[in-house]
């Protein structure tokens, strides 16, 4: 997949080196000018393919790159929890998708945000949960819109498309709530590595979902929304005819499980771990830094794939990546610096006592979590702080 090429950060090396030099480690920088390119990339790809996107804000769950991607033209939000819907329906935003499965005791939050004008979708994939949530509407008087999630790829939860409860959820919605649509997330896409099988995903995605729909509809069922998403699909789907909306989010910032999978490259990677060469173990061949797994989470989701980057690519403090080096090893606090091939070398030379790194992360998701608030990178190396939602 040809993907187009971002410009190295070094062009602005003296104010980011001044900037980066003095922010305390670890910190989750933002780069940006690739994080715009990456929501200019999704969003011109859906307008090209004639569909919605509605991010998922979960990678971020950030109100200033959320409202960047809304800027391009992104429609709608979905999110993955609750606590999300409350902050970001607080900052204005009233059309939300909560895309994770209705658990009885989150009804009254759920009823709390829609009475308040919040546009909130929920989600069943089971005939007892669109039961609970019918009655629960009845009782209260609230008609929640409900979409049903379908299983197109046995990654997760969800229905088969051509499972006859399929129907049997749709009438029971009938009563008490309203069925607004159907919806599926090809997670397995992300265990991929070629664009064949990828486009063969995203053509599985898609002809499940709207089997699932046209079913319903032919029962006599109003399913207005037809909703899939990957950032790999989305980005390697050859065409979404029928479907009326994307929704994808990692691709905002991407990760080195993304780079793995082939839709971006290691420049591409808008959030990176800035880090400080603490200590060194020469005879071992390591640099020892202030990055550890509560920086880069234990996520190691490229352990078992194409290439393992341990728990992070090493990058200079410029962005540009440093190829043979990886995170190889973490503990809580510290990170070690080694060379890919294992082969012990020129760390104290190459990276001296205090020296500022860029660690890329595995997972985006992951990483971000680890921290109450991004460092957003401009170009000429100015840095804002952007907050970070937490907690559930």
């Amino acid at each position: 997949m040809t993907t187009t090429p971002v410009a190295p950060l070094h062009k602005h090396r003296l104010p980011m080196q001044s900037s980066l030099a003095i922010l305390d480690t670890p910190a989750a920088l933002i780069d940006v000018p690739r994080m715009h390119h990456n929501i200019a990339r999704m969003q011109e790809r859906m307008n090209r393919l004639g569909v919605r996107l509605r991010p998922h804000v979960k990678t971020t769950k950030c109100l200033e790159v959320v409202r960047a991607q809304q800027a391009a033209g992104g429609r709608g939000i979905t999110v993955s929890t609750l606590k999300e819907a409350d902050q970001f329906f607080a900052a204005g935003e009233t059309d939300i998708l909560y895309a994770v499965g209705m658990a009885a005791h989150r009804l009254p939050h759920a009823l709390d945000l829609r009475r308040q004008g919040c546009n909130l979708k929920i989600i069943t994939d089971s005939v007892v949960s669109a039961e609970t949530i019918a009655a629960f509407g009845r009782e209260n008087k609230e008609t929640f819109e409900v979409w049903i999630e379908v299983d197109t790829d046995g990654h997760r939860s969800g229905i088969k498309p051509d499972d006859e409860a399929l129907l049997d959820i749709g009438r029971v919605l009938q009563d008490g709530a309203a069925l607004g649509g159907v919806m599926t997330h090809a997670g397995s896409s992300y265990e991929l590595d070629n664009p064949a099988a990828l486009r063969a995903l995203a053509e599985r995605e898609r002809v499940g979902c709207l089997l699932a729909a046209e079913r319903l509809r032919a029962a006599g069922m109003p399913c207005p929304v037809v909703s899939v998403g990957s950032t790999p699909t989305a980005l390697m789907a050859e065409h979404l005819a029928g479907v009326t909306e994307v929704r994808a989010g990692v691709y905002v910032f991407f990760d080195l499980v993304m780079c793995n999978v082939g839709v971006c490259t290691e420049d591409q990677v808008a959030l990176s771990v800035l880090t400080t060469v603490i200590g060194h173990q020469e005879e071992k061949g390591w640099a020892i830094v202030d990055a550890g797994w509560m920086a880069m989470s234990r996520d190691r989701g490229t352990a078992d794939r194409g290439r393992d980057f341990g728990y992070g690519q090493v990058c200079n403090i410029h962005g540009v990546v440093l190829p043979e080096f990886v995170l190889s090893s973490a503990n809580q606090e510290h990170g070690i610096v080694s060379r890919r091939s294992g082969v012990g070398g020129d760390v104290t030379t190459r990276f001296p006592l205090g020296t500022r790194l860029r660690i890329l992360p595995n997972h985006a998701c992951a990483t971000g979590a680890q921290f109450p608030s991004y460092q957003a990178l401009s170009p000429d190396g100015e840095l804002q702080a952007w907050g970070r939602f937490h907690g559930w």
